[in-house]
């Protein structure tokens, strides 16, 4: 087990994967069928979910509010349906190398409704959708932070996930044990929609965090970097290059709170917001 895993994590480092954690299938005993890694593979013992990071270059133009276009390529849609996809599949077929069963998932939200029947009794209906954010949890890779989005000590917010289901025997990666957000409401506070109302407790595998409780209607109409989603109208929009996430990517870097916060800071004059009358006012406290 620990020689294959030794392996492998040394492959995924040559392919330029940023994140990867081992979650045991017992660790997702309390999720429902539908959206659970045996539906789709019977016999998975491992859940591996493989992270690329957002480069913080690509949030840049929607911080300075003139080029949104580089984080919709490689912030979004080309990071995760090309680079993250191509990196994903090659540790799949490096398990197979090795004769190993792997079943390559990509990040679809688990809102989205099902779009077949039932094959067989008590099997969920098509597709089962796993909640890539939970199991970057499971996975001991972060935690889910109070603006809702999963943080990670390495890169904060700024990432996303995709997952390979195998029957290898990997070795776990233990829960993450140290916090990485502060609940300094810097989300909250420079959203201007106030979409972040309150707050609450959500426990995943046992880890228990205090959240936000975010208003996703109201991130739906957001003209602050957030978008649709993608893949189904019923999933939850992207808030990763939204003022909110912007916001916490600021405060972490501050902090020096992530690993990879770089020399410059991330914010140097006052943020850009726009309230849903489409009116732009800059924060009086630059949104740190």
């Amino acid at each position: 087990m620990e020689a294959l895993t030794r392996e492998f994590v040394a492959f995924a480092k040559e392919r330029r994967v940023d994140l990867l954690g081992v979650a045991p299938i017992e660790r997702f005993d309390d999720v429902a069928p539908e959206h659970h890694p045996r539906a789709i593979f019977p016999e998975v013992r491992s859940v591996v979910v493989v992270g690329k990071r957002i480069p913080r270059g690509a949030l840049r133009g929607i911080e300075e509010g003139t080029h949104f276009d580089a984080y919709g390529m490689f912030g979004l849609n080309w990071l995760k349906d090309r680079m993250l996809a191509v990196t994903t599949i090659a540790l799949a077929t490096w398990l197979e190398d090795h004769r190993w069963e792997a079943c390559p998932v990509q990040d679809l939200d688990p809102r989205i409704p099902p779009s077949g029947i039932p094959v067989r009794p008590a099997a969920p209906a098509p597709n089962v959708m796993i909640d890539v954010r939970a199991a970057a949890v499971r996975a001991g890779l972060g935690e889910i932070g109070f603006c809702g989005e999963v943080l990670t000590p390495q890169f904060g917010p700024r990432q996303r996930f995709q997952l390979v289901l195998t029957d290898a025997p990997l070795t776990p990666t233990p829960m993450l044990a140290t916090a990485v957000c502060d609940h300094c409401g810097a989300c909250a506070g420079s959203c201007p929609l106030g979409a972040i109302k309150g707050q609450g407790k959500l426990t995943i595998a046992g880890k228990t965090m205090v959240v936000g409780v975010v208003d996703y209607a109201q991130c739906r109409s957001c003209r602050n970097g957030a978008r649709p989603n993608g893949d189904h109208p019923a999933g939850l929009p992207d808030r990763l290059g939204a003022l909110c996430v912007r916001s916490c990517v600021n405060h972490l870097e501050r902090e020096r709170t992530v690993g990879n916060a770089l020399d410059k800071p991330f914010r140097t004059r006052p943020a850009w917001a726009c309230d849903s009358q489409g009116k732009v006012r800059l924060l009086d406290d630059g949104g740190r």
